[in-house]
């Protein structure tokens, strides 16, 4: 069963109080939402395998650890999720990266997928997906029902807010993937907003409103 996880550590905590800021501008919104996405990340991937490997250090040789087997690929649900990625790529490199495009329809909140490209390989990978916010949780479910029609065995998602409404949504709809999340807010206003969540992350991330 997926679980929940709150990434309660005083930096995530400190950085997600600065992006609240209704006076926090483009620039520094956007490198902070990069910090946060890196340091959830960072527990996010906790739990990769690891193997025992010999190194030649310039002393002797080291008995020490690699990551093992697991390939991983990141995919952002568009727009406001590519927001997080150059804090994910950050911590892991190699990973490869997919798109998913999910909008919401204004008049029933219904998520409707637009666009959808994805690594020729993503069956073979631990697939990490990132938004900035879960508040309904219909993007969310959406994105992970479209990469497990891919043959993805193994899903997170990865957000910076979360509503009650979101998480109790995708866990409903997924109940195997576990969900990184930096705080989980009031719940949402009637135009679907997370209280107090930051507004519209993807019009804050790309300076549009």
């Amino acid at each position: 069963m997926g679980e929940l996880h709150i990434i309660d550590h005083p930096l995530v905590q400190h950085k997600i109080s600065l992006l609240r800021d209704k006076n926090t501008g483009t620039k520094e919104f956007r490198e902070l939402v990069s910090e946060i996405a890196m340091f959830i990340c960072y527990e996010a991937t906790r739990d990769l395998p690891l193997k025992e490997v010999e190194i030649e250090t310039p002393i002797s040789i080291a008995k020490t650890k690699v990551i093992s087997g697991k390939k991983l690929a990141f995919v952002p649900i568009l727009r406001a999720g590519l927001g997080m990625i150059e804090g994910v790529t950050s911590l892991v490199p190699a990973a490869k990266i997919g798109h998913i495009g999910i909008f919401r329809d204004p008049s029933t909140s219904d998520a409707i997928q637009y666009y959808s490209k994805m690594p020729e390989d993503i069956e073979e990978r631990e697939v990490i997906i990132v938004d900035p916010m879960l508040a309904t949780g219909k993007s969310a479910s959406a994105a992970i029902s479209e990469i497990k029609k891919l043959g993805v065995k193994s899903i997170k998602f990865m957000c910076i807010i979360a509503s009650p409404e979101g998480v109790n949504a995708v866990k409903t709809a997924h109940p195997d993937v576990d969900i990184y999340t930096g705080v989980v807010d009031e719940g949402l206003n009637e135009d679907k907003y997370i209280i107090p969540g930051v507004g519209d992350a993807g019009d804050r991330i790309f300076g549009t409103k």
